[in-house]
């Protein structure tokens, strides 16, 4: 059984820094394309930022420069580290992973982070 729990997010000033992790158990995930997606309050959920099997990385505009995605393949858990917080990074932050055997996704449950101005 697939299982992906975040944790790391909190309340932080702009400006600010948080790490969050995702820590996978029942998928062999660095074979898989790990995806870190928001939603923030009232709007649609959008992808941030992807690390694919090879350890290649792909961000979306708003985040470039400012988060980074990476892997720790023996500890199972995947990373974003966000630097040069803005209010309206504010959202509920989810972990995902897409099969690249099956296409299926699977979520984790999503850690709120919170940006004050």
């Amino acid at each position: 059984q697939v299982q992906l729990v975040e944790s790391g997010g909190g309340l932080v000033q702009a400006g600010g820094s948080l790490r969050l992790s995702c820590a996978t158990s029942g998928v062999h995930f660095a074979i898989n394309i790990m995806n870190w997606y928001r939603q923030p309050p009232g709007k649609e959920r959008e992808l941030v930022a992807t690390i694919n099997a090879g350890g290649g990385t792909n961000y979306v505009d708003f985040v470039k420069g400012r988060f980074t995605i990476s892997r720790d393949i023996p500890k199972n858990t995947v990373y974003l580290q966000m630097d040069g917080l803005l209010p309206e990074d504010t959202a509920v932050y989810y972990c995902n992973l897409r099969s690249v055997r099956t296409g299926d996704m699977y979520w984790g449950q999503g850690t709120q982070v919170t940006v004050s101005s």
